[in-house]
């Protein structure tokens, strides 16, 4: 390579790097519209990504896939129906004992003014009303319920999509050979993917399910109203890094705080109880379980979090890991973007190597 050339592969990487900037501005504005549709969508693809395990767990003792995919659907189903009918009764009942909440949180806030005022702390109290009017606060959460509607809509949207993205997973291998004229590589680097990711949902998954039955049993000791509305929570917001277990924390704890069979000491208690939870299973348990290597750095996991909710609102906030995990996953299985996924993971990260046709993470002792 002679000088010229050099010098005109060094004029190009600027406007390369220009176009790069302007395609993901394209693409995150385009992202950012279309956000009521792309937030189903891609829930719908993470739910297919951990049905298809019991699908092929099915297949593998003797059931054909179809059938093997209506078996998983049908079971799924049931379990998310009984889940629903208990969810709904307890929010019935939430919403009935709201105006003695109500009641409840506005003498607590009279107490805690009166003490203000006893300690000598000088106040406006119209101004504090306006600040810390109870009443203000509790008139979001009938704004809440009237969302249930919205997000039952939603819910058959994502079931009717994980039915139809099961069932064309079925046919997927085949149609990618077809159209390519070498498919090797791109099924194995689409089998290392398929199979890294589904281990990553699987393990989240499941600790988020172990979150939800903990903390429904610390609030059935310490006899909170609602343990499985509080546990529900829990699990899904246990998908949200570093701020997702203090926000299922907050309901539970003030309630028991103004709740006449609680108190201060039970909502600490309670309070305790989540951290310790959290503790062990997001800092000991999980990267012990995952590895390392499907891992992200606090800096990466906060700044998705951030990142994804502004593009995609509240549904953003729940896929931000799912979908950051998703990406570094993506990169690690091509050689010349592995060096991207490396920024993305926690220091002494390890290599992913194949084996078997999968990736091994390997991770320090």
């Amino acid at each position: 390579m002679n000088d010229e050339d050099i010098d005109e592969a060094a004029s190009t990487i600027p406007l390369n790097l220009t176009l790069a900037l302007a395609a993901l501005v394209v693409i995150i504005g385009g992202m950012k519209l279309g956000a009521s549709l792309l937030v189903p969508l891609l829930l719908s693809l993470f739910i297919a990504v951990i049905c298809t395990s019991p699908v092929h767990w099915l297949h593998r003792r003797g059931v054909g896939l179809r059938m093997s995919v209506w078996l998983t659907l049908l079971v799924i189903g049931l379990l998310l129906s009984l889940l629903g009918l208990l969810l709904v009764n307890s929010v019935n009942t939430f919403a009935e004992e709201l105006p003695g909440l109500e009641s409840q949180i506005y003498d607590h806030y009279l107490s805690i003014l009166n003490w203000l005022a006893g300690m000598g702390v000088s106040i406006r109290p119209e101004r504090f009303s306006e600040w810390l009017d109870p009443t203000q606060a509790t008139q979001l959460i009938p704004a809440l319920l009237g969302e249930v509607g919205n997000v039952l809509m939603q819910s058959l949207i994502v079931a009717l999509l994980v039915v139809f993205l099961l069932f064309e997973t079925l046919n997927f291998r085949e149609k990618v050979s077809q159209a390519l004229l070498n498919p090797a590589p791109s099924l194995q680097r689409f089998n290392e993917f398929s199979l890294t990711l589904k281990r990553y949902l699987a393990v989240k998954t499941l600790i988020s399910l172990v979150t939800g039955v903990l903390v429904w049993i610390s609030c059935k000791i310490l006899s909170v109203d609602f343990p499985l509305l509080w546990a529900t929570l829990a699990f899904g917001l246990n998908y949200i890094p570093n701020i997702g277990s203090v926000l299922a924390a907050v309901p539970p704890v003030l309630l028991l705080l103004v709740s006449p069979q609680g108190g201060v000491f039970p909502a600490m208690l309670l309070a305790g109880s989540y951290l310790g939870i959290n503790f062990v299973l997001g800092n000991l348990v999980e990267p012990r379980v995952m590895g390392r290597a499907l891992g992200l750095s606090t800096f990466v996991a906060f700044l998705s979090l951030v990142v994804w909710g502004w593009i995609l609102g509240t549904g953003g906030l729940l896929l931000s890991v799912l979908l950051t995990m998703t990406l570094k996953i993506a990169l690690d299985s091509h050689p010349q973007t592995r060096w991207m996924a490396r920024l993305l993971g926690p220091a002494h990260e390890r290599p992913v190597t194949a084996s078997g046709g999968g990736q091994t993470p390997q991770a320090d002792a």
